[in-house]
């Protein structure tokens, strides 16, 4: 924006100090020139209060919308965060009220991997820069929410990520335009009215409006927002919890030690994370609840649908729960004396003793209200109505170019995966800015190309490595495409498998020979709320039975052409994929290590070589020669390397290796640890290779 000195600037000539009495011309020029100096300021600062410009914009400066601007910054596009406070990450400032997270940070793992360590850190983001891992900040393994306040302010400073802060945006429409990337530009205006404009916005404001419940009497509730955290406030007192996530027993747990008791009542049963293998569900370090309920301690659980309830209130401020329809066409103001209470008609109704206080954990949900109404955003169905409609691409449903990062997008992987936790959005994040570079930059989704002998190899070192994978399960995958007539592979990571059906439009890669994807996976039927995950013989440990692994394992599926969107929608339940023209499990491992060479290589490798009709196996250069003196077609791994005079150079140790493994023979005369070859002569001579036959030297070779 252009101020009164830089216009004047522009026109040195046109000073007023040259229009002085003494320049002979009119005194009145200079106020004329200032005047037009002034009337072009302000249409400039007109012009800028129009709008501002960024190729993107993103909603909320949270894990999720610092994550987003990292891989933005990283690929060096236009963009611009906005934060309505002060600092980023501003809800972990205030939640969870009792400051303790219930996200793991392990700080030891045994392995040096960074990329493994991930699938037990749940806290960091996704960065190059070692600082920057939450270990660093906490040693505690549920750390204190401070740490993380802490760690998002550290990650924006050192990043140099572009957020402006103290920036509320209250509201976002569209602004038509063939000539913009998705055919409009989003026009956002934020408190003090000044207009931005992007093309493409991302929504990371995560869900923070509270779920109320409105009721007879529900005037007389708390809410997990406001309630105080001082557990003296709640001595000797009785108190009714509404909810029954992680947030409500969070609050139990605070005042379990001195209260009269504590009910809790919600319209679902407890689901136990343990069960569901759902991290959302209720986590251990919560249930202390449980305990005293089973045990007979006086606190207890109630199901029950809460828009049934009414509380009224007496003389003496205690509250008493009773059901709607008691109090129709009663006048609830008339006092307590009036109002007929389940206790009067049932003497033992579970709540008849009245309660002190009666407070809200309900959880949160998305704010749908800065949006206008051209922009589509609608709530899902369900119980996922607390989240914006939105496409397995994470774009919403409604609106080409908007799309929805973090909590908010829970939806897609709701009681099913880690979608909405920070250790599972860093990995849907990434996959959404890679999808953006392809759509508006032509760069493709990133990939590796290998020999096809390379492919047992690469699927082993992904699946006890990744960690997006391992937290995605079921929603991210790693996809394999076929090249070559299937002599080589290109390998793409972390690929959303809900948007498989659109791979060559959405990541720019092709898929004209067939494709395996590599999924992480539950037991079909292991997880549930009602589901015994401790019974005897849980576990299986056998390769011939790995179809019946219950705990997480790898998936591979394999698809001699790419499914079809229609195939997409007609998949069975609960599975992440339509039925493959071929799929192996590799079994179940205690210690999430598959890298046992006959439990999880071997019958991977069979499968691989079953799929493609081909040699998979690693051969010495023996085997190779005898193979081309014999065969019509050599193995892969003879052609790549053998034939080609490629290969591992020989050792005096590798070829005591061989010799211990029976698979060369032990001739003594050879020295390979010399760097003076024998003259010709003296080399056949040491090198007599006893007579021995073909069939017998093939077997006894086998991969390395």
């Amino acid at each position: 924006m252009l101020g009164r000195g830089a216009i004047l600037s522009l026109f040195p000539a046109w000073r007023c100090s040259r229009f002085s009495p003494h320049s002979g011309r009119p005194a009145m020029a200079c106020g004329t020139l200032l005047r037009l100096a002034l009337s072009v300021s302000a249409l400039c600062a007109a012009c800028g209060a129009a709008f501002l410009y960024h190729d993107y914009c993103v909603l909320g400066a949270g894990p999720s919308g610092l994550q987003a601007a990292y891989f933005l910054q990283r690929a060096g596009r236009d963009y611009l965060v906005f934060e309505r406070s002060h600092a980023p990450g501003s809800f972990f400032a205030i939640y969870p009220r009792h400051r303790k997270l219930i996200s793991i940070n392990k700080r030891y793992t045994g392995k040096s991997n960074g990329e493994f360590n991930l699938r037990h850190d749940w806290n960091s983001l996704l960065s190059h820069d070692p600082r920057l891992l939450f270990r660093r900040y906490s040693r505690q393994f549920f750390p204190h929410a401070d740490a993380m306040v802490r760690y998002l302010e550290d990650f924006a400073a050192l990043l140099e990520l572009r957020v402006q802060y103290n920036t509320a945006i209250v509201h976002v429409t569209l602004d038509k335009d063939p000539q913009a990337w998705n055919g409009h530009y989003f026009v956002l205006t934020d408190q003090n009215r000044q207009n931005y404009k992007c093309s493409s916005l991302l929504v990371a404001t995560g869900t923070w409006v509270p779920n109320v419940v409105n009721f007879p009497g529900s005037e007389y509730v708390e809410g997990y927002e406001t309630v105080s955290i001082n557990p003296e406030d709640f001595a000797g007192q009785t108190v009714l919890i509404l909810g029954r996530g992680n947030s409500a027993f969070e609050t139990a747990e605070n005042i379990l030690g001195v209260t009269n008791f504590i009910h809790m009542v919600s319209r679902s049963r407890v689901r136990l994370s343990w069960a569901t293998h759902y991290v959302g569900d209720l986590r251990a370090i919560n249930n202390g609840l449980l305990d005293t309920y089973q045990l007979k301690s006086l606190d207890g659980l109630l199901e029950g649908d809460l828009e049934d309830l009414a509380i009224v209130k007496d003389k003496k401020g205690k509250l008493h729960i009773t059901l709607r329809f008691y109090l129709e066409n009663r006048n609830t103001s008339a006092g307590i004396d009036s109002v007929t209470l389940p206790q009067d008609e049932l003497d033992n109704f579970a709540t008849r003793a009245p309660y002190d206080r009666v407070i809200r954990c309900l959880g949160w949900k998305f704010d749908f209200s800065i949006y206008n109404r051209s922009l589509r955003m609608m709530p899902g169905r369900g119980n996922k109505n607390k989240y914006p409609q939105i496409k397995p691409s994470y774009e919403s449903r409604g609106t080409r170019g908007l799309f929805v990062l973090g909590t908010a997008s829970h939806s897609i992987d709701f009681r099913k995966s880690a979608g909405g936790f920070i250790h599972g959005f860093r990995y849907t994040t990434r996959a959404v800015h890679r999808l953006l570079e392809n759509r508006h930059h032509s760069v493709p989704w990133p990939s590796a190309v290998r020999p096809v002998t390379q492919l047992t190899n690469s699927i082993i070192k992904r699946v006890n490595e990744a960690s997006g994978l391992y937290q995605m399960f079921g929603v991210l995958a790693d996809i394999v495409l076929l090249r070559e007539n299937a002599t080589a592979f290109e390998y793409l990571e972390e690929y959303p498998v809900g948007i498989l059906a659109e791979l060559e439009t959405q990541a720019g890669r092709n898929a004209p020979e067939g494709l395996f994807v590599v999924v992480m996976e539950y037991g079909r039927n292991f997880s549930g709320a009602d589901k015994d995950v401790f019974y005897y013989n849980r576990a299986v440990g056998e390769a011939q039975h790995a179809w019946q692994s219950n705990f997480l394992h790898p998936v591979i599926y394999y698809y001699k052409r790419l499914p079809t969107e229609r195939e997409m929608k007609l998949r069975p339940p609960d599975w992440p994929l339509p039925r493959p023209d071929a799929i192996h499990h590799i079994v179940e491992d205690f210690l999430t290590d598959w890298t046992a060479p006959n439990a999880h290589i071997l019958p991977l490798r069979r499968f691989l070589e079953n799929c493609l009709s081909t040699d998979l196996r690693s051969f010495f250069a023996e085997s190779c020669f005898l193979f081309a003196l014999t065969r019509q077609k050599l193995p892969p791994f003879c052609q790549q390397g053998y034939a080609r005079m490629q290969g591992l150079a020989g050792s005096e140790r590798l070829r005591r290796h061989a010799v211990a493994a029976g698979l060369l023979e032990d001739f003594a005369a050879a020295d390979f640890s010399g760097d003076k070859l024998p003259d010709g002569d003296q080399l056949l001579k040491d090198h007599v290779v006893p007579v021995r036959p073909l069939q017998h030297l093939v077997n006894a070779k086998d991969e390395l």
